[in-house]
């Protein structure tokens, strides 16, 4: 199972392995169910993986300077 993938950042991201793998699907059903698809889904998990790994290091980057800039306030505020 993967992410909902109508985000719009995915869509950027991965979209040529979305297409390729709703094409597969259009394809019939017995190929979606038999695993005729796989390697177009292994791509599509690698890709949004990657997506999700970049999207975390990038908030916890965001996180740590909010947190540094909080503390700095906040010592500032305690030497008043």
């Amino acid at each position: 199972m993967h992410a909902p993938l109508d985000v719009p950042e995915r869509q950027l991201a991965c979209a040529e392995l979305i297409a390729a793998l709703n094409a597969c699907h259009q394809k019939g059903l017995l190929r979606k169910f038999v695993g005729g698809c796989n390697d177009d889904k292994r791509a599509l998990n690698a890709c949004l993986r990657q997506e999700r790994v970049e999207r975390t290091t990038r908030n916890r980057e965001e996180s740590k300077e909010r947190n540094r800039k909080k503390t700095e306030a906040w010592k500032e505020w305690d030497k008043q």
